[in-house]
């Protein structure tokens, strides 16, 4: 009996890894976000480029001040934040394509932006984010909040949880239902005095905003908010570093001196700072059944410090300078200790992958390419599928037959699509 079920479990497994594939039409998916989801430098900013829409890519061409000023690459002769874009979304994309699945993959992304200044179009009048938003009608759309906009007043430099909340509702309003809009900000937030309360002036507060209609609205969209991961900056004690520099190689310098002062932190530990934003998105996402769910991106960054996988604290030395890799354990962040490493971006991908498709993400297994591409062993690459995996609720201590399927099927299509590739194309 058991392996009578093994089989029919392996063989629904497969069913459902190759069905999509199989459908005329690809899966549609937009991630409107900032630089957490264009993964901010390479081996993950341009990753897989070719194979997703960059939205802003246009935008940017016509008016680069849309994103950051500074320079990525020699001084003098790099350009700012070159685009096409590719991200945590490539990756995706990548991952999708190995399972079998077929989704095209789209990102409206702009540096810093958050969900209110992509609703509004604050960069310039150029860059239209919300307009990208209705050009499609989309299967599903993933917001990516501003990395501490999400957090209670007073607990992060862009604290503003009334913000994020009035704004996922707004997104989540204009993808479903989509009818042409005038307010004032006095008007959604109910008063001018809790207008103010966000930060806003009164101008601002009483001007009057006019939201076209979005002619691609869907009330079958799955709308997700994608909650965002602690930051080591915000909570370990160090002196202000300047991390956007970068030297005639092209390393990125680290100005650890004390001219900066000391940083201002917000909370004591990751796992506070977790605690808060997992609160924010799970609260928005229960109080407006309009959203499909969280995917808890922030959630399985603590998992993975909690297991003794990831860097938890030690980012920097005792004199409140700069240490890079001190602990010999994976570090998810980037050197400013905010943005996402390249293993920080292939978990946020993987916990997407998993919370979207309904697929575990330890099925993509120890071959898995966008790990290979982005130089992640595969010891490490089948850890972080296993902490995405045990966050999303796929794996248990003992795997069930169901389960054990489909990561046969996913390392077996893994492996075909692999030697696949070897044999039509030259190596990447």
């Amino acid at each position: 009996m058991h392996k009578r079920l093994l089989a029919l479990a392996l063989a629904t497994s497969l069913a459902t890894l190759a069905g999509p594939a199989l459908a005329a039409d690809p899966i549609k998916i937009l991630f409107v976000g900032n630089s957490y989801t264009f993964g901010r430098v390479d081996p993950v900013m341009s990753y897989n480029a070719a194979a997703v829409h960059d939205l802003t890519a246009g935008f940017n061409a016509i008016n680069p001040s849309g994103t950051n000023s500074y320079p990525i690459g020699t001084p003098g002769q790099g350009s700012f934040e070159p685009h096409p874009w590719g991200g945590v979304p490539g990756i995706f994309k990548k991952m999708t394509d190995e399972a079998g699945l077929n989704y095209d993959v789209s990102l409206s992304t702009r540096n810093a932006a958050s969900l209110r200044g992509q609703f509004l179009d604050t960069a310039n009048s150029d860059w239209k984010l919300r307009e990208n938003v209705a050009t499609q009608k989309w299967d599903a759309v993933v917001l990516q909040e501003q990395s501490d906009a999400a957090l209670p007043a007073g607990r992060g430099k862009n604290a503003n949880l009334a913000a994020f909340n009035a704004y996922a509702n707004q997104f989540e309003k204009f993808i479903h239902n989509g009818a042409a809009q005038t307010y004032t900000e006095t008007q959604l937030y109910g008063s001018l005095a809790a207008c103010m309360a966000t930060g806003l002036s009164q101008g601002s507060c009483n001007t009057t905003r006019n939201i076209a209609a979005n002619p691609n609205a869907s009330a079958n969209t799955k709308v997700y908010l994608e909650q965002s991961w602690a930051r080591p900056d915000m909570v370990e004690a160090h002196k202000i570093t300047t991390p956007d520099i970068t030297s005639a190689d092209g390393r990125p310098i680290v100005d650890t001196s004390s001219a900066g002062g000391n940083a201002t932190l917000y909370y004591n530990t990751l796992a506070e700072m977790t605690a808060d934003l997992h609160n924010s998105f799970y609260n928005r996402a229960t109080t407006n059944p309009g959203f499909a769910g969280v995917v808890p991106v922030g959630d399985a960054f603590q998992l993975a410090v909690n297991q003794g996988l990831a860097q938890g604290s030690g980012f920097y030395g005792a004199d409140g300078t700069f240490v890079e890799g001190a602990t010999g354990q994976l570090n998810l962040w980037w050197l400013d200790r905010t943005h996402a490493s390249k293993y920080g971006s292939y978990l946020s991908a993987l916990t997407l992958f998993g919370s979207i498709t309904g697929l575990d993400p330890l099925g993509l297994g120890a071959a898995e390419q966008a790990a290979i591409d982005l130089g992640i062993d595969s010891a490490t690459a089948l850890a972080l599928q296993h902490v995405a995996s045990e966050q999303l609720g796929f794996t248990t201590a003992v795997p069930e037959p169901q389960t054990l399927a489909l990561m046969l099927a996913g390392l077996g299509l893994v492996a075909v699509r692999t030697g696949r590739r070897r044999a039509d194309a030259p190596a990447r």
